[in-house]
């Protein structure tokens, strides 16, 4: 397969989900909700492929862009899966999906009871057993040492973005609260002296009281 046709079916997918996809992580019966798609990067495989995948987003002109790449992709694929739509309130019912993900959209949460909202209502709409896979800036490699704290557990990284970043202490809460365990262990990419960027497979063990 040349470089063309490869990215014909993969699209620009985070290259974190792809080793994912290629541990068999995810099977074309599981419906999968891409939370906070954008304009779908992350759900062109799996619309190709035939998985039940739906995105949503804030922002109508992202989505609108997502519905037009997947019917390129897909004629037969229906176009409303993508929704617009705010984390805070999902508009699924609990234990809709087999699998959430959520790449680089939890480190713009305003503060940690922000955070918490978010991640609670994507875990309330994944059912027991099923896969939490993030993605979003992290305190691994030390690297606040060299940002500017903003409070709220937001900070200036030294790349001169204002992100809010999960640190080890939260994570341990939020997995904790919303009956997470690791699926293997996390990953942290260091970007040297200017962000770490942390990869994480969750299981949601059981229903949340």
């Amino acid at each position: 397969m040349d470089v063309k046709e490869l990215n014909k079916l993969l699209g620009n997918i985070d290259i974190y989900l792809l080793d994912q996809i290629l541990k068999g992580r995810f099977t074309s019966s599981m419906k999968i909700l891409d939370a906070g798609c954008g304009e779908g990067r992350n759900t062109h495989y799996f619309i190709r492929e035939g998985f039940h995948i739906f995105g949503i987003d804030r922002d109508k002109t992202s989505i609108e862009m997502a519905r037009m790449y997947a019917y390129s992709i897909r004629k037969d694929f229906d176009i409303h899966r993508f929704q617009v739509n705010d984390l805070e309130k999902l508009m699924f019912h609990d234990a809709a999906f087999d699998a959430v993900l959520s790449s680089a959209v939890l480190h713009f949460a305003k503060n940690e009871a922000h955070f918490m909202e978010m991640v609670g209502e994507m875990i309330r709409a994944l059912k027991p057993k099923g896969i939490f896979w993030l993605r979003m800036c992290t305190d691994a490699g030390n690297i606040l040492e060299k940002a500017e704290s903003l409070g709220n557990n937001r900070y200036l990284l030294p790349d001169g973005s204002e992100r809010f970043v999960l640190t080890a202490k939260l994570l341990a809460k939020m997995m904790e609260q919303f009956m997470l365990i690791h699926l293997e262990p996390p990953k942290s990419v260091l970007v040297h002296e200017l962000r770490s960027m942390g990869v994480f497979v969750f299981e949601k063990s059981r229903s949340i009281p």
